[in-house]
């Protein structure tokens, strides 16, 4: 660590040359006159506040004995008017520091400088979150800045157990990460693993923010499964940290990852808690119904078209009663890939041209992919019923790994038939019990059975009866309801 000389023209040659002042029109320095003290501001244009100019104003006015001797100290204590200050005395702290937005002040025979966290940063208000709207609720999500996140969540829980702890990721980006929880609440082992997960990220840089980050905590597995769950409602963060999970928080991502998460964590979607509870398991029951109806209907209606046989009486409607000139496996891989390719298109797709998009798609490429022979009717049917139950999954990576198991479930019924099938559907329930979310069970409260836990998850309790925390999280309270302190 090198650290700070006291001339000030030696401080700032070295700045020049790391930072690139001159060569970067945004890293500016103000060289100025302080009480008869050279000195100087370093900040980047772009990310501070006008309160600076009323900073600057008052120490123009200051007298040499107002800050001699001691120079540092008095500034600090008594003449830098501002909440956020510190103090540094390395060069790297300092660069650190200017990067990240604060003002740094240097003086003239110092070997500290003082660090004015005056920034602001370019940022969009909180607004909800396209993929997890609601009928009725608040109507604010997370934003690409961290301390608008972390104050959405203190908004919500104001209470003094509440952490949250900032990390530093990067060797270039130098990505501020916060980890947050209740410290009489989370696991602490949880709490310590995930910790020390994000302390042990190498890498340059961390552009692609959360995602980046999930890799690193689930250690680059080649699961499919997601193990975290994302949300960007500072109301589904909240009401996980009270149950007992763990949150990370990526500056510049307005995602929040959830930790542990489950298999029916990424059932479950805000809308079932903003409804009366009857009303609320009824959805919850339907959305399982169309996972469930996504993830088999096309293999098992490609197994009774291979082996008529399996038909019960009365069912000979099912399958195509002709010959088809494009077999019906390649029929089904192509659906997937057109609704692949759509649901792509569509992302990329200005929203005033998504009307368009959607015409073209079902009417001019469907209905002509029919009538010259590529699809048959069924194949579209089926198709779009999985499509459905694949955009009914409120989780967007558990709606991808859902797919790929059923391209390969497909892949196992054109191969190998009813084995074929039975045999995937073995591979996916293996795999789901290999699975776990940092030491947490995949399918619980499933497998392990817990059967209060399954019952919550299968009917959405009211709340006033949900009067403990998830036992699986192994909270260090257990009680939702108050204590009697």
């Amino acid at each position: 660590m090198i650290k700070l000389a006291k001339r000030l023209q030696d401080n700032l040659t070295y700045l020049r040359e790391k930072m690139g002042v001159g060569e970067s029109f945004d890293v500016l320095v103000r060289e100025m006159e302080i009480a008869g003290k050279d000195a100087a501001l370093i900040f980047v244009d772009g990310f501070i506040k006008d309160e600076v100019m009323f900073i600057m104003k008052y120490l123009f006015q200051l007298q040499r004995e107002d800050i001699v001797p001691a120079t540092i100290d008095k500034l600090y204590k008594k003449c830098v008017i501002y909440f956020e200050v510190d103090r540094v005395d390395t060069t790297a702290e300092l660069i650190d520091n200017i990067l990240a937005g604060p003002v740094a002040l240097l003086v003239d025979g110092e070997k500290e400088a003082i660090i004015i966290d005056a920034r602001e940063y370019p940022a969009r208000g909180p607004e909800e979150p396209d993929i997890e709207r609601v009928t009725r609720g608040s109507r604010d999500g997370f934003t690409e800045t961290l301390i608008f996140n972390t104050a959405l969540i203190r908004r919500r829980i104001r209470d003094p157990a509440l952490r949250v702890e900032l990390l530093q990721v990067g060797q270039r980006s130098k990505t501020d990460i916060a980890l947050v929880y209740i410290k009489d609440i989370a696991n602490p082992g949880t709490v310590d693993l995930l910790r020390e997960r994000i302390r042990k990220i190498e890498i340059d840089g961390l552009p692609m923010a959360e995602k980046s980050v999930e890799e690193f905590l689930t250690l680059g597995t080649w699961n499919p499964f997601p193990q975290v769950r994302y949300t960007e409602r500072p109301d589904v963060a909240a009401i996980h940290l009270l149950e007992g999970h763990i949150l990370i928080l990526t500056d510049t991502s307005p995602s929040a990852i959830i930790a542990p998460a489950t298999f029916f964590h990424h059932l479950q979607h805000a809308e079932e808690f903003r409804q009366n509870a009857a009303v609320g398991a009824y959805m919850r029951w339907i959305r399982y119904f169309g996972i469930l109806l996504s993830l088999v209907i096309t293999p098992l209606w490609l197994l009774l078209v291979l082996q008529p046989g399996l038909l019960p009486p009365g069912w000979e409607f099912i399958g195509p009663k002709e010959p088809t000139p494009v077999p019906i496996l390649l029929q089904l891989f192509l659906a997937e890939v057109g609704v692949d390719l759509v649901r792509m298109a569509a992302v990329h797709t200005p929203s005033a041209l998504a009307t368009a998009l959607g015409i073209i798609a079902a009417f001019m490429i469907g209905e002509i992919a029919i009538s010259v022979g590529i699809f048959t009717g069924e194949v579209v049917l089926y198709m779009a019923i999985a499509a459905v139950g694949t955009f009914a999954t409120p989780g967007y990576e558990f709606a991808f790994a859902i797919r790929l198991v059923r391209l390969f479930l497909l892949l196992s019924v054109g191969f190998l038939r009813l084995p074929g099938l039975l045999l995937g559907l073995a591979l996916f329930l293996f795999l789901l019990l290999r699975t776990k979310s940092f030491n947490v069970p995949y399918l619980w409260p499933l497998l392990p059975l817990d059967a209060g836990a399954l019952v919550d998850v299968i009917f959405r309790k009211p709340v006033p009866f949900k009067v403990t925390r998830p036992s699986i999280l192994h909270p260090q309270d257990p009680d939702r309801l108050p204590s009697a302190d």
